[in-house]
């Protein structure tokens, strides 16, 4: 599994499975994920879907940024998110509160 796979697939089907996830979430996110597979995705919440789109667009309102191992050991559930947040292996730039929201969105 690689941060591309889980962006450019695994998360986009998951929203696309479960579109309540969203509901209500109006934000642009970016994860900007460094090291081995590494690179920038955007996901836009409209409140009803959201889309993942490589590389930045739009008006980004908080920033995700992470290292691809810990980005996909914490999306198999291996790295706890707040653990990562306090340990500084998750950063966050940006909306705070979207930050939080992020969790619930991804799973």
């Amino acid at each position: 599994m690689t941060p591309k796979s889980i962006l450019g697939e695994l998360l986009p089907q998951r929203l696309a499975d479960n579109p309540e996830r969203v509901e209500g979430v109006l934000a642009v996110y970016l994860f900007d994920i460094s090291g081995d597979d590494g690179g920038k995705w955007t996901m836009t919440c409209d409140g009803k879907s959201a889309t993942i789109v490589e590389g930045e667009e739009g008006e980004v309102q908080c920033t995700i940024s992470m290292d691809s191992g810990d980005f996909v050991e914490m999306i198999q559930g291996e790295l706890n998110p707040q653990m990562a947040f306090m340990t500084s292996k998750l950063r966050v730039a940006g909306d705070i509160g979207l930050a939080i929201k992020i969790q619930a969105i991804i799973g």
